[in-house]
């Protein structure tokens, strides 16, 4: 059998990643992991409900942003409250693009990740 397990971000500013995940998402710390050197930290969000985990890896020596390319990938979430999460996303000012006919929309973290936000159905 094969399942997922994770799925990896790297990050620049750790603190204001780990906000951001919990503030847009309700993503939480489930485990992590920092190098015996200090070079970098691991750390796995979870969203209480799934085995899957979001890990953000940090590397302390890191200054310039991640190259992330055209962005053609992208984390997707299922909502059960898509319109009250789309309202606070609003406010936060991280969507960063909307498709109505198909009725999803995307919202973007501090590194510039996309993420899609698709209703429960």
């Amino acid at each position: 059998m094969i399942k997922f397990n994770h799925f990896n971000f790297n990050v620049l500013d750790l603190e204001k990643s780990l906000k951001f995940y919990k503030d847009a998402l309700n993503l939480t710390p489930v485990r992590e992991k920092v190098a015996e050197d200090g070079s970098f930290k691991l750390v796995y969000l979870g969203d209480g409900k799934s085995d899957f985990t979001l890990e953000l890896t940090y590397l302390t020596d890191r200054k310039e942003p991640y190259n992330l390319g055209e962005c053609e990938f992208h984390l997707a979430f299922h909502v059960d409250e898509f319109e009250e999460l789309h309202k606070k996303h609003q406010e936060m000012g991280v969507i960063c693009f909307e498709n109505p006919g198909m009725g999803i929309y995307f919202i973007t973290d501090p590194d510039g990740y996309w993420i899609e936000l698709v209703p429960a159905r």
